[in-house]
This record gives C-alpha cells, sequence and structure tokens, in this order.
C-alpha cells in the first residue's frame, strides 16, 4: 500500500504519530488540530490525511480517538512483577491474552519524586490502577499508578499425594513442578486435600521443599475444582461481615415509598433458565393501539431496581466494584451481590413486590425503534418461566402456566419480537455459528455428560429485547449529556483484516482492501460456506479477526451488533457496569431523590472503573474457561489410550489445538509429533505445514486424535494425531522452499557481518 504524502501545511506523518502516541487520552481530530494551531483548508485537509494513515494501518480508530494498533488502554490494571537493571518497579497487565494480543507488554511504573499522603507506595507483587503511556518510540509503555489495589496473596495451589517417601504437593499449574512436604509441613493437611503452599528449601538436586500454609478443601468434595480457579485468578469469594450485615438490614420495598410508579398490574413475566436462582428481567408486548402507528408494538422491559438498595460507597457498593461481575461456574456461582440481595430483595420473584427500571419502547411495523421512555417502578412478576416452557407453549404445546398466559402475554411477545426481528435484519449485526457447549454435572460434582443446548427463539426474543433497552439507555443518557460507562467492542484491527484477506484468498473468496468493513460484509463471507465444509474454519478464523470487547466511557460504538450506542443496563445484579447505568439514569431522569443516583464523577474517574471492571471480566472468563479444563480432564482421566474425533480450533508456533467435539475437550497435539519433517505455522494459510511435502493440518480440519497424557490438576491434555496430513499443493511446498531458502541467506549474512564486527574489535 502507498505510503500516505502529508498536505502542505500539516506537520509530518512522524509529528502525528508522535503525538498520538504521547497523548493516548488527547488524540481526536479535534485535539491533533488544536495542537497544531490547524484552521479552516488545513483542517479539512488533516481529516484525509488522517484516514489516509487509519487505511495504511498507522493508526486504529477508537470513537472518535486514534490510537497506535495493538496499543494498551490508557488505564488498567496491572500487577508489579519485578524490579529492572535501575531497581525501578516493572509491571504486566492482568488477565493477558497472548494468542489474541501478542506478546506480554512489560510497563515501567514512574513514581513521582514527591508522593501524596494519599498514595501508598507499590512494590513487588502488588495489583495497582495505572495510567498508561508510551515511553520513547520503541514500543515501550510507562505506567503512573493511580491506585494501589487490595494486595493479591501469590500462592501456589496444589493437593497432597502420598509417595513411597513422604508426600507431595502435586501443583495446579501446568508449569510447576512437583514439590515435596515434610510430615511436620503439611501440618492438618491431608492426602487428596487441596491446599496454598509455600517453598521453604530450593535444593541443588532433587525436588523443592514446600510448606502448607492453609488447607483450603478436599478435592473430592463437592465444587473443589471451582475453588482450583478463584484461588487462582484471586477472585473474591467470601463476603465482608460488613457487606453480609448491611444486607441483612435491608427491607422490602414499602408500596408507599415515592418515587416509584406502580406498575403492579401490568402483566410482566420471567423467561430464564430452569435452573436459574435470580431473575433480573421481565417482559411485555402489547400492539400498539396509537392510530399514527398501525402494526406497531410497545415492549416494555423492567430490571431489578439494584440502585434502591445499594447505595454508592456503601460497604456492599465497595464490594460489588472489587468483584465487578459475578462468576458462573458449571458448579457454583460467584456473585457480585450478597444472596440477600440477588437471590431475594431484587430478584423479580412470581408474585411478589418488587421495585425496577422499566423502559417502555415503541417500535413500528418494520421493527425500528421510534420512542421510549424510562420509569422507576413497584412491579410483579405475574409468571416465572423457564424458556422450553415458553417455546413449548408457543408451538402448540402449551402446559401449565404457560397455557394460561399464552393467549394474552406469550403470543403479543412472540408478534412483538418477530416485528422487532424486521428490525435486527436490516441492522445486520455480526451473525456467528458457534454452537455454545454446556456441562451437565452429576450430584458430587463430576461431568455427567457434554451438550449444546437447542438455540430457541425464546432465547433470541430475550437477547432482542434487552439489546433494545441497552441500546435505549444509552441514547437517553447522551441525549441528557449524562457521562456513563458504555459497552464497547472496536471494528477489527487492519493487521488482522489484513490476515482474514490472505487467508480468504485461498478459498477464492475476495475480501475488498480499504473498504470500511461492516458486519454485513463478514456476514456475506459466512454465508458463502455455510452448510460446506469450510463452514467451521471459516467462522472460526472470522472470529479470531475480532477486536474484544471492553467498558470505556468513550463511546467508539459496538461493532459486533453494528450499534453506535450500547450500553450494558439489564443485568446490575451481576454486572457493575449495569449499576452504573441506573445510577446514571436515575440522575438524567430525575428519578430518585435519596442519594441512589450517580455521584458526580469526572472522565477520569469513569475510565478507572471502566478499566476495573474489564479486567474483572477477563479474569472471570479464564477462570471460567480453566474451570471447564479442569472438569473435561477429570471426565477424561480413564480414556487415555482412546481416539476420538475431533476438530483442529487452533494454532501456534509449537503444533495445534484440537478440541474433541463430543466433549469439547482442548488439547494440544506438539509440531514436532506431527511426521519426520519440520512443520511450520503459516499464518496466512492458518494451518501448520510441512517444508518438504507441503502436507499438513489447517485450522477447522476434522481430525481423530488419541489421549496420550492427561494432567487433571492443571486440565492440560496432550493429544497423538491418527490422521494423515492433507495436501496444500505444490504452491505452498515451493514457497516454504523459499521461506527457508531465505532465512538461510539471512543466517549466512549475519554470521558474516558478525565476523566483520569481531575483527573491528
Amino acid at each position: 500500500m502507498a505510503k500516505a504524502a502529508k498536505p502542505r501545511g500539516l506537520p509530518s506523518r512522524e509529528t502525528i504519530m508522535a503525538f498520538v502516541r504521547e497523548n493516548p487520552q488527547l488524540a481526536t481530530k479535534r485535539d491533533i488540530a488544536k495542537a497544531f494551531n490547524l484552521k479552516g483548508d488545513d483542517r479539512v485537509a488533516l481529516k484525509h490525511f488522517l484516514k489516509e494513515l487509519e487505511a495504511d494501518g498507522v493508526f486504529q480508530r477508537r470513537g472518535k480517538r486514534f490510537a497506535e494498533p495493538g496499543a494498551l488502554p490508557p488505564v488498567a490494571v496491572l500487577s508489579i512483577t519485578g524490579r529492572d537493571s535501575d531497581g525501578g518497579l516493572i509491571a504486566r497487565p492482568i488477565e493477558w491474552d497472548e494468542v489474541e494480543n501478542g506478546p506480554t507488554p512489560i510497563i515501567t511504573i514512574s513514581m513521582p519524586k514527591k508522593p501524596s499522603a494519599k498514595l501508598v507506595i507499590p512494590g513487588v507483587g502488588d495489583r495497582v490502577l495505572t495510567r498508561i503511556g508510551p515511553m520513547g518510540d520503541d514500543g515501550r509503555y510507562a505506567g503512573k499508578v493511580i491506585k494501589r489495589l487490595e494486595k493479591r496473596k501469590q500462592a501456589i495451589l496444589g493437593v497432597v499425594r502420598r509417595a513411597s517417601d513422604g508426600y507431595r504437593i502435586e501443583p495446579t499449574e501446568r508449569k510447576q513442578d512437583e514439590l515435596t512436604v515434610s510430615r511436620d509441613g503439611l501440618g492438618d493437611a491431608k492426602p487428596g486435600d487441596l491446599v496454598e503452599i509455600s517453598i521453604v528449601k530450593h535444593g541443588r538436586y532433587g525436588l523443592a521443599h514446600a510448606k502448607v500454609e492453609n488447607v483450603i478443601g478436599s478435592l473430592s468434595s463437592e465444587k473443589a475444582v471451582s475453588m482450583i480457579a478463584i484461588h487462582a485468578h484471586g477472585i473474591p469469594h467470601i463476603f465482608p461481615e460488613e457487606v453480609t450485615a448491611e444486607a441483612e438490614l435491608k427491607q422490602p420495598l414499602n408500596k408507599t415509598d415515592q418515587g416509584h410508579e406502580d406498575w403492579r398490574d401490568v402483566p410482566l413475566i420471567t423467561i430464564d433458565p430452569a435452573t436459574a436462582k435470580d431473575h433480573d428481567d421481565a417482559i411485555f408486548a402489547e400492539p400498539d393501539e396509537a392510530p399514527d402507528n398501525p402494526g406497531g408494538h410497545v415492549v416494555t422491559v423492567a430490571i431489578a431496581d439494584v440502585a434502591h438498595y445499594i447505595r454508592p460507597g456503601s460497604a456492599m457498593d465497595r464490594e460489588a466494584l472489587k468483584r465487578g461481575n459475578s462468576v458462573y461456574f458449571p458448579d457454583r456461582v460467584v456473585p457480585m451481590l450478597p444472596e440477600r440481595i440477588s437471590n431475594d430483595l431484587c430478584s423479580l420473584r412470581e408474585d411478589a413486590d418488587r421495585p425496577a427500571m422499566a423502559v417502555r419502547m415503541v417500535f413500528d411495523t418494520q421493527g425500528t425503534k421510534i420512542r421510549h421512555s424510562f420509569h422507576r417502578i413497584l412491579m410483579r412478576s405475574h409468571a416465572k418461566l423457564a424458556y422450553e416452557e415458553a417455546q413449548a407453549a408457543i408451538d402448540g404445546a402449551p402446559e401449565g402456566r404457560a397455557d394460561d398466559l399464552l393467549d394474552n402475554v406469550l403470543k403479543p411477545l412472540w408478534a412483538a419480537y418477530r416485528c422487532m426481528l424486521k428490525g435486527r435484519q436490516d441492522r445486520e449485526p455480526l451473525e456467528l455459528d458457534l454452537p455454545e457447549r454446556k456441562i451437565l454435572l452429576n450430584e458430587d460434582g463430576t461431568v455427567e455428560r457434554v451438550v449444546v443446548p437447542p438455540r430457541l427463539d425464546a432465547h433470541k426474543l430475550i437477547e432482542e429485547m434487552m439489546i433494545q433497552a441497552n441500546v435505549s439507555a444509552a441514547e437517553t443518557l447522551e441525549r441528557a449529556r449524562q457521562l456513563l460507562i458504555y459497552r464497547v467492542h472496536d471494528s477489527p484491527a487492519l493487521a488482522k483484516q489484513e490476515a482474514l484477506r490472505e487467508f480468504l484468498r485461498t478459498l477464492e473468496i475476495p475480501l475488498a482492501r480499504g473498504a470500511q468493513l461492516r458486519p454485513s460484509v463478514f456476514n456475506a463471507i459466512l454465508g458463502k460456506v455455510s452448510g460446506t465444509d469450510h463452514a467451521p474454519l471459516v467462522n472460526a478464523v472470522v472470529l479470531r479477526s475480532q477486536s474484544q470487547a471492553e467498558y470505556a466511557p468513550d463511546n467508539y460504538g459496538h461493532f459486533g451488533l453494528n450499534l453506535q450506542r450500547y450500553a450494558h443496563f439489564t443485568s446490575p445484579i451481576r454486572r457493575y457496569a449495569d449499576l452504573i447505568v441506573h445510577r446514571a439514569l436515575i440522575n438524567a431522569m430525575k428519578l430518585g431523590s435519596q442519594g441512589d443516583g450517580l455521584p458526580d464523577l469526572g472522565l477520569d474517574e469513569l475510565r478507572e472503573i471502566a478499566g476495573l471492571i474489564s479486567t474483572s471480566e477477563r479474569r472471570a472468563v479464564n477462570a471460567e474457561r480453566d474451570t471447564v479444563d479442569r472438569l473435561i480432564a477429570e471426565h477424561l482421566h480413564t480414556r487415555v489410550g482412546d481416539e476420538f474425533d475431533g476438530r483442529v480450533t487452533g494454532l501456534s508456533g509449537g503444533g495445534l489445538f484440537v478440541t474433541i467435539e463430543q466433549f469439547g475437550a482442548d488439547g494440544f497435539v506438539p509440531a514436532a509429533t506431527l511426521g519426520d519433517e519440520y512443520f511450520r505455522h503459516d499464518e496466512g494459510l492458518h494451518a501448520m505445514v510441512g517444508e518438504v511435502s507441503g502436507q499438513g493440518y489447517r485450522l477447522g480440519d476434522p481430525v481423530v486424535v488419541k489421549i496420550g497424557s492427561i494432567q487433571v490438576l492443571a486440565g492440560s491434555m496432550r493429544f497423538e494425531m491418527i490422521s494423515e496430513p492433507r495436501d496444500f499443493g505444490t504452491g505452498i511446498t515451493s514457497r516454504h522452499k523459499a521461506r527457508r531458502s531465505a532465512k538461510g541467506a539471512r543466517r549466512a549474512y549475519a554470521r558474516k557481518g558478525a565476523g566483520r564486527t569481531r575483527k573491528r574489535r
């Protein structure tokens, strides 16, 4: 691609790059124009120049701001991991995904010359909320500590095992070696117990010696597997006494309380999984009787009024922010709020009076939302239905409560959904075909089986109504000029677009270069391969090309949903971001007078909160994934040596990741075990290819693998490839030979240069 030429009168490309790098929070077109005193025609020229720089991959746009591709966010939670050669602190991002984002960046922590009394000086092992910026032009970062967070204990987790010469500690992390422990160092722990340990002695030979610091529980007990992830990721799971005490003092809303409209006669219902214990959203729909909206519908979404009980700055509020969100494991839930709130006072139980925040949305006959209004209400759920019950009733097999509600409640809901579906189809959000597996457990916490639940219209109905409620919240707050935290999802970075383009070329599917990608472009690609052998592969590669969603007070839209304004409003019981949005609505709509609205927070303070809860979300995702891996490994540990049908779901320089589709079990096949030749990861082809034969394995390929070994505690499985490699053709072979020749030439040149250097010395 040709390098963008600088128009006259503008700062140079390098100068603009330096400004964006050094001012990540002041990098809009307006900021750049102001910084370089550009006016009139120069501002117009700057607009076009910035578009060219973005197309060249120099910048990526985040809303109105420009940022370097792959740059760290301006505010993030870091873990201080050590010191540099000068004794300064260095840190790394918490829960960094190297597969998604590349190697973990190292940030140098800069300390103020005169620290304030409020800032506690951090040390190695601390977690800190940090404002991040570049340090020079070499890709390094510097971080300024905003606040030190609660120090996380760096414990090593393991399980006590009996050995012929005493006791051993089998670690839960795959990179940690086995340790030995004496009888005195064992304390009250018994074989089979999950324990926290410290290393007391590193011997020159043999295993390191450990001491048990804390017994977490028996690994044979129910919920022990998720407890490993809870401790490994530092997830707060025990509420402090002041938090539970504060929750117990809360009382149900009295109907005489002011500020809540009485909507108890509106036949709102909840539709949730059959096993749900808390119900935070209720819905109702009816035809719009307004003469100017024939064929239209009125949809009401009511959400538990958590802000009524959780006041800003209270003990429950501080704990909720620390947790960020509820964490859902197959065998337990670690809630954001105490059960007195989440499962009782704020759960929209059938026939119980509950406070709620409701949005009333009016759609025209084409599914376009034409207006909406927010209300703070007292409601009563008229029924609690499971997804399957509601769907069965609509499909012609109504039973029990669903039968009673069929004509007056369920049919109007489905009529409204069919109308809203037209609007969704016109909007064209990204429609990936990625079936979700669910683990069903026995009473003892072990895996019974893994299933792929059907995707019902009842699920889609709830999803679309929640999306529109979230959109309405963001629109209302923007109109009121009220600061809020958005749910944002950036468009794919240009580097990922180019990688996708190169991959699609191998399937003879074009992807225009330089065009502004929209979800509809991806949907067209997915439509071309739907029902073919390429469908799983293309869905996987398109997913990998996407950016990661996050929370931010700066709005740059939601690419996947194809929405300009989007905020999380519908689950304040389990997400702190939603509680922020509820409080902002209370302020904007003047719906409260008892100090339960959003405090007077500035943009920087909201950025801090957004950074904390984005980190908490990633922490939860990683912990949930680790627990599933361990449960599946435990389920299959007696099947070592068995063969299974699988699919290649990931690639790295070291080998292949394969998923056994029957169980959703992920394992690794080292490249060194694939054959007698050297196998190289071809990123453009998304394949592992033999350099001599040109044969190999591609992302999405169906394969047969044998389980070679399993580390149950680490949730790690090693597979052996049984399937023969596919032939990628002579073009691939010659391309790899050319790469190998070029690599040899570079090495020879480097050796020759090194010789000249030695002579100069």
